[in-house]
């Protein structure tokens, strides 16, 4: 299999028989061989039936991955992964918004070299205060702290090719940072403008409350990139650091005694110093103890701390 397209589906019934349309008529002409993985992540309306009537109308292409109930569009997309056959996988939202007619467009900038084209919503038909303007922010947030600049996390439209989003596990609303884990194994990113739609039927899954989320799995997420493999260096630094400011704060405190005759018991710094020494040198422990539990992680389940594009040999 060449091509899988991932699909997570909420209650979109009505838009379901377009969409599936609407990806016919974008890959059938192509020189690939292709599936769509839908993923019925606990839908309360007519989803369910929908996909069974597309996966019997079209048994060739048809892959439906039905949930006991809601777990979120992270956990669908990891399900979608999961089953995916081809070796590329394209992400696509169910609601009729990202236009399936821009996979052969970013397919083609695959086979230039990239090993992920993310999808950039240049003119999004969605509501300026409730979505877009939380969405730039976020994006801008996400872009400053990770180092891996796009216009457009939250699009949902991504194209990537397997070897590079099958060495990690999702959780939470971490679907949108898949191109930052991308991004730590090296792969070559691009992004491009596609076209994007407003919601012809039903209403919006998403609201301000994810806000909150991202932030959250962003902090988990700079954790995991940058200090999975050397978690010592996050907690000792940290904890040398309260040390040091601890240690500063005894040594002025005694200097003033020297030339001032200024009691140190008495001084709030004092307190405060003791206890920045105290943390500190927890904190270095912290960073021991994780330490260790990386190391049982990596060589008890054998996990390489590395990643490999290719091997050349004779």
């Amino acid at each position: 299999m060449d091509l899988s397209v991932v699909i997570p589906v909420y209650n979109e019934a009505e838009s379901l028989p377009h969409l599936h349309q609407a990806v016919r008529e974008a890959l059938q002409d192509l020189p690939h061989s292709w599936e769509v993985i839908y993923v019925n992540d606990g839908s309360r309306d007519g989803s369910m039936a929908a996909l069974e009537k597309l996966a019997a109308e079209d048994a060739e292409h048809v892959c439906v991955v039905e949930f006991r109930r809601n777990f979120g569009q992270t956990t669908a997309i990891a399900a979608g992964i999961d089953h995916a056959r081809g070796e590329v996988i394209v992400f696509l939202d169910a609601d009729l918004q990202n236009d399936p007619a821009d996979i052969p467009a970013m397919l083609a900038k695959l086979d230039e070299g990239y090993d992920l084209v993310s999808g950039w919503r240049k003119s999004r038909e969605d509501n300026a205060l409730t979505r877009n303007l939380p969405s730039h922010l976020a994006n801008w947030l996400i872009s400053h702290v990770t180092g891996v600049h796009l216009h457009d996390y939250g699009c949902t439209l991504k194209a990537y090719r397997r070897e590079v989003i099958t060495g990690f596990r999702l959780y939470g609303e971490m679907h949108r940072f898949i191109p930052v884990y991308a991004n730590a194994v090296g792969a070559k990113i691009y992004e491009m403008p596609v076209r994007h739609h407003a919601r012809k039927f039903g209403k919006s899954k998403y609201g301000l409350e994810r806000t909150l989320k991202v932030v959250l799995d962003l902090i988990a997420v700079q954790f995991l990139t940058r200090y999975s493999a050397k978690p010592i260096y996050l907690f000792g630094g940290g904890g040398l650091g309260m040390f040091a400011l601890g240690f500063l704060g005894m040594a002025f405190l005694l200097v003033r005694k020297i030339w001032l005759g200024i009691d140190i018991l008495t001084s709030p710094i004092f307190t405060l110093a003791v206890m920045l020494a105290l943390v500190g040198f927890q904190t270095v422990l912290l960073g021991l103890i994780a330490e260790l539990l990386v190391r049982t992680y990596h060589e008890s389940q054998q996990k390489p701390t590395y990643t490999v594009k290719r091997v050349i040999r004779q």
